[in-house]
């Protein structure tokens, strides 16, 4: 769920600023790195999710939680590499 959501993120943060885009496979692939990446954080930081998760219990809130992570994860990771990219150019 989180890679999907930071692909989609990726997708959108670079398409929603010219100066963040990394063309289309560069926006996928930091994205699932960002959604990864944050949604490994995200259990760690809120210890409900992970127990909810791991009782068999997950509820919706739960997924929504994750897929926003993920996604808002890929988004901001494409932004930065994006400035990054254009501020060394």
């Amino acid at each position: 769920m989180n890679l999907i959501a930071g692909a989609i993120g990726g997708n959108a943060a670079g398409k929603a600023s010219p100066s963040f885009d990394l063309g289309t496979l560069g926006n996928t692939i930091s994205g699932l790195v960002g959604g990864g990446v944050l949604g490994q954080l995200i259990p760690l930081l809120l210890p409900a999710i992970s127990a909810a998760a791991q009782g068999g219990n997950l509820s919706i809130g739960g997924i929504l939680t994750n897929l926003i992570a993920g996604g808002a994860g890929g988004a901001v990771l494409t932004a930065i590499i994006g400035a990054l990219k254009n501020k060394a150019a």
